[in-house]
């Protein structure tokens, strides 16, 4: 259930996206999928199984659900939401703990965990952006998008490494995740740049 909730979150972000650079239905729906579902497509590579949205229908009908609901209400959605990066940041931290919690549940040592983790929760939004044409958020973490995530997938692996497992250790860890995403966006929170360089270098 939680995997769904984050795949929905980041469709509605896809798809906001798809409405900002002015896609069609069609250009929308494959946002959506892929920013909801390509960082777990990912995970599930590096991992050696099938990815679930190729054997499970709610990986590809909950982003068509989320495009319908922006295509239709779109205005309504921003209007409910400040921003598209509060859809972001949820996915963010979602993905981040589901993924993370999924590598360990393999066996993968927690620092091979935190890293598939990272991989799950920002795969889909660089897709997203190099879908539609943005130089992808990654490559310039200087808004702190790949921090957080990083941050909440160390916590999950940390908890999991206590025996702290479930619902519980999820939510905590995405919470956290998504917390420290939002308080960068609305503080300005910057990553530091190589030493001399400037913003305007």
């Amino acid at each position: 259930m939680l995997d769904l909730v984050g795949i929905f979150v980041f469709a509605i972000s896809g798809a906001l996206a798809g409405v900002h650079t002015r896609l069609d239905v069609v250009g929308m729906a494959v946002l959506a999928f892929f920013t909801a579902v390509g960082g777990g497509i990912l995970r599930d590579v590096f991992l050696g199984v099938q990815p679930a949205a190729l054997h499970d229908a709610g990986y590809v009908l909950v982003p068509l659900l989320a495009s319908a609901v922006v295509f239709f209400w779109h205005p309504v959605v921003e209007r409910g939401m400040p921003s598209i990066l509060i859809f972001d940041a949820a996915g963010l931290g979602l993905f981040c703990a589901t993924g993370t919690e999924k590598a360990l549940l393999f066996g993968l040592s927690p620092l091979h965990a935190i890293f598939l983790g990272v991989v799950t929760a920002v795969g889909g939004g660089v897709l997203r952006d190099m879908l539609s044409g943005r130089r992808p958020t990654l490559l310039y973490d200087r808004q702190l998008y790949a921090v957080p995530a990083l941050l909440g997938a160390t916590v999950l692996a940390g908890l999991f490494e206590f025996g702290v497992r479930g619902p519980f250790a999820v939510l905590s860890a995405a919470v956290l995740a998504f917390s420290f995403r939002f308080l960068a966006m609305r503080r300005g929170w910057r990553a530091p740049l190589a030493r001399g360089v400037t913003d305007s270098s």
